[in-house]
């Protein structure tokens, strides 16, 4: 038997999910809720703000890791030149 992990509190099948998916969201509130199909995650209902804080935290990790490769390749880096700033008024 394989079992899924469910990464919400809230769950409801699928069925239930289509006769009214705006009443779930209502309430779910903010909370996540996973959408069941034969008792295992189809997906996940979350609203924009959750959704948000995903697309984020998955550009923080992409930046992390071409952060490491950098750090890693350091060896091959190459000068730059200061040159001052020279400002002029408007």
């Amino acid at each position: 038997m394989n079992m899924d992990t469910i990464y919400a509190d809230l769950s409801i099948s699928i069925s239930e999910f289509k006769k009214n998916p705006a009443q779930v969201l209502r309430a779910a509130g903010e909370k996540p809720v996973a959408v069941l199909n034969h008792n295992r995650p189809a997906f996940y209902m979350v609203t924009p703000k959750i959704f948000e804080v995903f697309v984020e935290a998955l550009a923080d990790r992409e930046l992390a890791e071409l952060v490491r490769r950098r750090i890693a390749q350091k060896d091959q880096a190459v000068g730059i030149m200061r040159i001052p700033l020279l400002l002029t008024p408007n």
